[in-house]
């Protein structure tokens, strides 16, 4: 359980790893790629300084029609400058929206290999515990939603184990024995716990198999609650 317990923690670990990496590579790609498209875009105002130097090296213009062809130059000038400070804003925003996409893109995709291998280990591990519950109350204990009734014996035993669990202890029979009985655990048999141990088995063990396999249907009969083409008979 400990094993199984830091593999899973350590794969968690090395996802959050994948992440940040990821998304440092994300960000520093598209930032490289933002100053690149920046500074390979013209400057605003080189229109309006060619007209500029246009208007100081002729003196000669000196007509009407080309004083206004100059002014109209000009205005061009503007206006391409005005296009062009529109077409940086417009692709700033298009890299935020790549960096938000990508990210996005990289967060799912480990996510969902992290699915993938948590749902291989649930599949090799068969029914794996989520969630324990002993209402002592009620004689019923709850695994992952899922209630079964056991005699008050059984409810004893299992309640010593979850104690012994949350405290990381292993107990023998004759320990089991004598926190059920209150006696000394020297003057306690190991084959009356080891005894316990088993009754709990076969009264958990029978409901497990009859909530999860073998389904008694009233006044029909019985079936195996399980897809028919998972079956194989060798």
């Amino acid at each position: 359980m400990t094993d199984s317990s830091n593999s899973v923690t350590e794969a968690r670990r090395a996802g959050q790893r994948v992440v940040v990496w990821g998304v440092v590579a994300i960000v520093a790609i598209l930032a490289l790629a933002a100053v690149f498209l920046f500074l390979s875009l013209p400057d605003a105002n080189a229109f309006n300084a060619r007209v500029e130097r246009i208007f100081v090296e002729n003196d000669a213009l000196t007509s009407d029609a080309e004083i206004k062809l100059l002014e109209i130059l000009a205005l061009s000038g503007t206006a391409f400058a005005e296009t062009l400070t529109s077409y940086r804003m417009v692709i700033f925003v298009l890299l935020v929206f790549a960096t938000a996409l990508l990210i996005a893109a990289l967060v799912f995709l480990v996510m969902l290999v992290a699915m993938n291998r948590r749902m291989a280990q649930v599949e090799r591990a068969g029914i794996q515990v989520n969630s324990l519950l002993i209402s002592r109350e009620e004689n019923t204990v709850y695994l992952n939603n899922l209630g079964f009734k056991l005699t008050a014996a059984a409810m004893e035993t299992l309640s010593v184990l979850a104690e012994a669990r949350m405290d990381d202890d292993v107990l023998s029979g004759a320990e089991i024995e004598a926190m059920i009985s209150g006696r000394n655990a020297a003057d306690c048999d190991e084959a009356a716990g080891a005894t316990r141990v088993k009754r709990l088995r076969d009264t958990l063990g029978n409901q497990l198999v009859s909530e999860l396999l073998v389904k008694n249907i009233a006044r029909r009969g019985y079936i195996l609650s399980i897809d028919k083409d998972v079956i194989q008979v060798l």
